[in-house]
């Protein structure tokens, strides 16, 4: 069984990159447990900070990645780039840089967004690509899943509910799962 965590880069409950990774759970292949991280509790990135010890709620974050065999990330896209939470997250879960091998060396991820807007999260998926470079991640290309217009496929409970993007939901995490296994 393939463990996969998805974090949403958005805090608001109402996120629909966080109802995509709910969606995602729901259409999971049989052989891959996805499981929804929460950043909610990450302070900001402080080394006064870091230097009393790695916050609690980091920890919990990074040992969830270091049990995962892949991170599936559902990014919003703000001012054409990365969402700042969720960036922060990952510059939290990269420290201190003597535990990156644990945690974030060569651990497949995928990215995958929602938005209210006609062009999806091509720019912050696009910006995401030096980021997860830096940290020693493996990107998986061999798919992209751009969600636009989310407010037209989520109902009023965050449940998705168009049938073609469920669809391609099902094909991007299939896909994902086979570039883990390999």
């Amino acid at each position: 069984m393939l463990t996969v965590i998805g974090i949403p880069g958005s805090l608001r409950a109402g996120s629909y990159n966080r109802a995509l990774l709910r969606a995602a759970v729901e259409v999971a292949p049989d052989d891959m447990q996805l499981q929804i991280a929460d950043i909610r509790d990450i302070p900001l990135y402080d080394g006064d900070v870091e230097a009393a010890g790695i916050p609690s709620a980091v920890n919990v974050l990074k040992d969830a990645i270091a049990a995962a065999d892949g991170i599936l990330l559902a990014t919003p896209e703000y001012n054409n780039s990365v969402p700042g939470v969720l960036k922060n997250a990952l510059d939290w879960v990269s420290r201190p840089p003597a535990d990156q091998a644990r945690v974030l060396r060569d651990k497949p991820i995928a990215l995958a967004g929602a938005s209210m807007g006609g062009f999806g999260t091509v720019l912050a998926q696009h910006a995401w690509l030096p980021i997860i470079r830096a940290l020693g991640l493996r990107p998986w290309t061999g798919g992209r899943l751009l969600v636009s217009r989310a407010q037209n496929l989520f109902d009023e409970d965050g449940r998705l509910r168009d049938a073609k993007t469920r669809e391609g939901l099902e094909r991007f995490l299939a896909g994902f799962g086979q570039f883990i296994a390999k």
